[in-house]
Order: C-alpha cells, then sequence, then structure tokens
C-alpha cells in the first residue's frame, strides 16, 4: 500500500488513494468532478464559437461509439439485442485477448468498475497484492475496490521482490498492472512469472491490461492478454487503438466471468446494450496501424516539445510527451519569476490549470480537464488520430504549449484566479 506519508517534491502529502497532492482548489474528488464539469464547458464553449473541428483530443483515448445504423433496432434492443451479438463478441474478444476456446466474456460501463467488481467478487475476504510496473503505482480503482471489498492492498513494483510478498501474504487476488497510464511497462516475463507463483500459492490472478492489451503486442512485441497466464484480464475499449465506446471488456475462465458479472451487476456497473453492441464495432475495426500511427504522431510531438522546452523537463512515453506534475509546477514558476517557497497551490492545482489554458485558448483537450476523479495529474499529450493536424500541426501544438505554461505564470500569484480556471466562476 501506498506510504501515507509520502510527499511531493514541495512537502506535500500525497493522497494514498490517488498519488498526488491535494490543495486549498482540489481539495477531494467532488472537486476533481467539479473540474471536469469546467472543462466540459469550456470545450462545449469553444464549439459554439469555432466548430467541432476545433478540439483535438490529446487524452488517448478517441472516444467514438462505432454503432451501425441497423444496430440502432437489433443490437441495441435492450431485450433480445444483447443475445444476437453475444456470440461475435465473445469470439471477437477472445481473439483479441488471447483467451481459450471455452472462455467467457463480460461489458462493463468502465474499466475502474470491472476492476472494483472484479476485487469484490473474488478476493474471498483475502487481502489482495497489486504488481505494478517498475515506478508505477495501482489504478485508483484497484485502491477503492479493496475498500470496498474491506480487504488489506499490498503493492509491490515487478523489479521488487514480489516473491516474497505474495508467499507472506496469501492473497486471494492478484492484480498484475502491466502497463500504467503513465505508460510505465512491466516486462511480459515478469508478468507471467507472477501469475505463475500466485497460481501455486492458490491465488486467483486478474490482468489490468486497459493499455497493454494493444501496446505490449504492437509497439513491444509482447504475447496478447491471456497467454501472460492470468484467469481474468480487462481492457479499456477506448485507448490504444480502439476507437470506443468508454467501456471495459472482461475476458477469461467462465466461472469467474459470471461471478464478476453478477457483482458488477449489483453494483450497477454493467453495460447496457448499446454500449456492449458498440464495443462489438470498436473491435471488429481494430487495426494494428492505428495504434502504431498514434504512437508515431506522438513520439515526433514529444521529440519537438523536448527541443522546445528541454529533455529536462519532458519525458516521451510510447504515446507522446509527459511532463511530471513536479517538474510543471516548477516550470511555470520558474517562467514567473517566483519561488515555490510557500506556494499556495499543489502541483495538481498547476496541471489543471494548465489544461483549461490549452483548451480554452488552443483547443487541446487533456485529462488534465477531463480525467476522471482519481486520474493521474501530470501532463500527458497522448494525440488520438488527426488530432495534430486539425489544431494546425506539430509547431502549432508545441507553441501552444509554452504559451500556455506563460499564461499560467502570469497568474500564479492569484489563487482566485487559478481556481477560476480549474473550477469555473463559482459564484
Amino acid at each position: 500500500m501506498a506510504d501515507n506519508n509520502a510527499t511531493d517534491s514541495f512537502g506535500n502529502t500525497l493522497d494514498p488513494v490517488v498519488g498526488f497532492a491535494r490543495g486549498e482548489i482540489i481539495k477531494s474528488s467532488v472537486d476533481e468532478a467539479r473540474r471536469l464539469r469546467n472543462g466540459q464547458n469550456i470545450a462545449a464553449d469553444r464549439v459554439r464559437r469555432l466548430g467541432p473541428e476545433s478540439i483535438g483530443v490529446f487524452t488517448g483515448n478517441q472516444r467514438e461509439f462505432p454503432l451501425k445504423v441497423e444496430d440502432l433496432n437489433t443490437h441495441c434492443e435492450e431485450w433480445v439485442g444483447p443475445g444476437l451479438f453475444a456470440d461475435a463478441l465473445r469470439d471477437i474478444a477472445i481473439e483479441h485477448m488471447g483467451g481459450l476456446p471455452d472462455d467467457s466474456v463480460a461489458v462493463v460501463n468502465r474499466t475502474s468498475a470491472g476492476i472494483i467488481a472484479s476485487i469484490a467478487a473474488l478476493a474471498s475476504g483475502k487481502a489482495v497484492v497489486s504488481v505494478v510496473p517498475p515506478a508505477g503505482r495501482s489504478h485508483a480503482s484497484v485502491v477503492r475496490g479493496c475498500a470496498i471489498a474491506g480487504v488489506a492492498l499490498h503493492e509491490v513494483q515487478g523489479d521488487k521482490d514480489w516473491a516474497k510478498l505474495v508467499d507472506d501474504v496469501k492473497p486471494g487476488l492478484v492484480v498484475i498492472t502491466t502497463v500504467t497510464s503513465s505508460l510505465e511497462f512491466l516486462d511480459d516475463h515478469v508478468a507471467m512469472d507472477v501469475a505463475a507463483l500466485a497460481k501455486r500459492e492458490g491465488a486467483l490472478v486478474l490482468l489490468d491490461e486497459a493499455y497493454g492489451a494493444r501496446m505490449r503486442p504492437v509497439l513491444r512485441g509482447g504475447v496478447k492478454s491471456l497467454k501472460l497466464g492470468g484467469d481474468l484480464a480487462i481492457t479499456n475499449c477506448d485507448k490504444a487503438g480502439l476507437s470506443g465506446p468508454r467501456s471495459g471488456l472482461l475476458v477469461g475462465r467462465p466461472t469467474l466471468v459470471t461471478r464478476v458479472s453478477a457483482k458488477a451487476s449489483e453494483y450497477g456497473m454493467e453495460a447496457r446494450a448499446p454500449i456492449a453492441a458498440s464495443a462489438l464495432r470498436s473491435l471488429q475495426r481494430f487495426s494494428p496501424r492505428d495504434l502504431l500511427d498514434e504512437a508515431r504522431s506522438g513520439q515526433a510531438l514529444g521529440k519537438a516539445l523536448r527541443e522546445r522546452m528541454g529533455a529536462d523537463l519532458v519525458e516521451v512515453s510510447d504515446l507522446g510527451p509527459m511532463i511530471h506534475e513536479d517538474l510543471a509546477m516548477k516550470e511555470v514558476f520558474r517562467r514567473a519569476g517566483k519561488s515555490t517557497d510557500g506556494a499556495t497551490v499543489t502541483p495538481a492545482e498547476i496541471t489543471s490549470a494548465l489544461g483549461a489554458v490549452l483548451l480554452r485558448d488552443h483547443g487541446i483537450l487533456t485529462v488534465n480537464t477531463h480525467g476522471q476523479p482519481g486520474a493521474r495529474v501530470s501532463v500527458r499529450l497522448k494525440p488520438t488520430h488527426g488530432a495534430i493536424d486539425r489544431l494546425g500541426g506539430m509547431d502549432k501544438v508545441v507553441d501552444a504549449m509554452v504559451t500556455s505554461f506563460d499564461a499560467v505564470a502570469r497568474v500564479v500569484h492569484l489563487p482566485a484566479e487559478i481556481s477560476k480556471l480549474i473550477l469555473g466562476d463559482t459564484k
């Protein structure tokens, strides 16, 4: 489990659930939800003024709804529809995830929902061990799922002694995250070794493959999800080359999928027929070329931004540039000519304000305005297909980032202005 006393570079205590420091503006998940609503308002205002082509999505989530016209009165019908496409969905999902011929499939309304439902259904009152990539951390849904299930969570990075932890804890469930939302990778051989040990110890294994189901095989030459040895694997239907809708696809052993599906239904987390039918269409139209194109454009953007803003500030992931929230705050204060000593804002608040300016002034939509409560707060530009061209090309996007840093720097000493950027006019 995360250290409850951990701090960021400025001495702010990190929230152990979400992994970033809260402040006077973003105090809780409620304020994160308010930030999201404000981001939606900013986007809507821009579309009304400049049209839908004025926004490029840089979250890595395409979030389309790829239904066919003929689906509306067949697959989308709530009573009969799911039975009509169940076999087609099962076959393509098993192929996509590398499952066995007799595996089962379920669609839930979010990957986070599937993870929470899996922990609640499968932990059986025992502790959960979460194995994450080196330098990574568990998704907030793993932490929250354990809290809901009333079981202890033990987290360990893949380059640490996870074998001893599994042996000592004797968990009921081991969750293996192969690729985090910050795009840290766990080597396939480590994931396989963890899964094998967990099974020998009598634990069930859930693979969190939200990104990994496609990024590992397509970009890193890895094996398909369930070839790693898990009992279940879940992926996100709108990440890393899948076009949407926002939903989670769960594949694995039939009795376990049934238990998780039942728990998801108890919690109201199951995907209704239109979502599940759209997930089928997304899988049917998936092409590795789409992910490769996204990766190439993201890495080119990362290189350009790194050349402009510095290699010490900008990292480049498989899908695009990233700036850690602590470094973003230091850079904003540097541009403002001010010290961070005694700062009244936190890094998460700085990156949220930066996201608001990027969206309002330049049409760059990021997780810093549109992330759900608990989402990472680093600055991550993962351009979806066509996003860079839509906003005028690579140089325009790089200029927008530099200009936005300067804009936030001009008001960083005015907490009320930072709050207005993040939450909107709260009067």
